[in-house]
């Protein structure tokens, strides 16, 4: 694919096209049939656990796809510096925040649907993050956490700790 054709904030995206995306777009894989049959409905690739500076472009890239997004559930754990809404191309996303543990983003249109994302680790490789997200758009596909595991796109994961004092 060429460059020229690499135009929008994010895209569904082949396997063969991680390598090719600009630096700061959202790497996302949705699931393309209707009927949506397994747990997740797709993956998501951040570039940080920053959730202020990854968020936008995520909920920028899916309201092409889903509509306006009106509420994002994370797990409290693993982002930093959570607020509990942020405003993204003119209108309010409310953040929901729990200590879950359960690698995914919870993502609710303003139809109330919801799209649950696993969450691809930041410092994953490019082949965990490729298997990863591959696997999470199969029907018959097992938890988030497995996912992961099976991959290896876990490996070495560390978890925010505690906001600096300053």
């Amino acid at each position: 694919m060429a460059d020229s054709e690499i135009s929008s904030p994010a895209k569904l995206l082949p396997d063969a096209i991680y390598h090719a995306e600009k630096p700061g777009t959202p790497l996302l894989r949705l699931v393309t049939t209707r009927a949506r049959e397994g747990m997740l409905d797709g993956a998501w690739w951040p570039h940080s656990r920053r959730i202020c500076a990854e968020l936008p472009g995520l909920v920028t890239a899916l309201t092409e796809y889903l509509g306006p997004i009106d509420r994002v559930g994370v797990d409290a754990c693993a982002w930093e510096g959570l607020p509990t809404r942020l405003i993204i191309d003119d209108r309010i996303v409310h953040i929901d925040s729990f200590p879950v543990g359960d690698d995914t983003v919870l993502i609710t249109p303003g139809d109330g649907d919801h799209f649950s994302l696993l969450v691809v680790p930041p410092q994953a490789t490019t082949d965990a993050a490729r298997a990863a997200m591959a696997r999470a758009v199969q029907a018959h596909t097992t938890t988030a956490e497995q996912i992961l595991i099976d991959t290896g796109a876990n490996e070495a994961r560390p978890r925010p700790g505690p906001p600096a004092h300053t």
